[in-house]
């Protein structure tokens, strides 16, 4: 009953909510259709949250890590600044001929900078001050990630971390090695006198963390 309730209210959201354009529509279809987890898109609730902040905070600079096929990417740049630049990157290059065709079909690819490889190797070498960052790639890598990321955002500047709640398993007494992992960041986060921070229980969970 909980869940068929969920499932309404996230139905009732979604059509009461500003819609997809044709291009967002037409890339989440094509990743339904052409990729085994579809899931791991963001979705239109989502999509419509980090375009919404991404235009609240009108940055330049936009980091992103784990481009997927790039649903998120699209909403992310709906913000950006007419000469601002955002980078993505994705290890996986089997994904790069969607995200790539629709980049183009959107007419962002100018201000797109997808880098395919692994963050880890990548990130440290980007001389950049970011005002938004996106988190979306391994799970088990968030606490390294999460401290090769905050150095190059700038104070004031917003990371959006997804999937911090693991559809709900951080709770389970026995967790996997994921939940237990992703608990440790939430608490990592939580902790860290450089930054303030609010867990959004948005589909899978979504933490946003303002560097001070």
């Amino acid at each position: 009953m909980l869940q068929d309730n969920y499932t309404r209210l996230y139905d009732y959201c979604v059509e009461h909510s500003t819609p997809m354009d044709e291009i967002l529509y037409e890339l989440d279809r094509e990743t339904h259709l052409k990729t085994l987890a579809p899931r791991m898109s963001s979705g239109p609730i989502q999509g419509r949250i980090l375009s919404l902040i991404s235009n609240l905070l009108r940055p330049k600079y936009i980091l992103e890590i784990g481009t997927f096929t790039g649903f998120a990417t699209l909403n992310l740049v709906r913000g950006l600044q007419p000469d601002g630049e955002l980078i993505t990157v994705e290890v996986n290059a089997e994904l790069q001929h969607i995200s790539h065709k629709y980049f183009t079909k959107s007419g962002y690819s100018d201000r797109i900078n997808q880098l395919i490889g692994n963050a880890k190797e990548i990130v440290p070498e980007l001389d950049y001050k970011f005002d938004l960052i996106f988190l979306d790639a391994g799970k088990k890598d968030y606490p390294i990630y999460y401290e090769l990321i905050l150095p190059k955002l700038r104070k004031g500047g917003i990371i959006l971390a997804d999937n911090i709640l693991w559809s709900g398993k951080i709770l389970d007494e026995n967790m996997d090695k994921t939940s237990v992992i992703l608990d440790e960041f939430n608490k990592q986060v939580v902790e860290d006198s450089r930054v303030e921070n609010v867990i959004l229980p948005l589909r899978d969970g979504i933490n946003v963390i303002r560097k001070l």
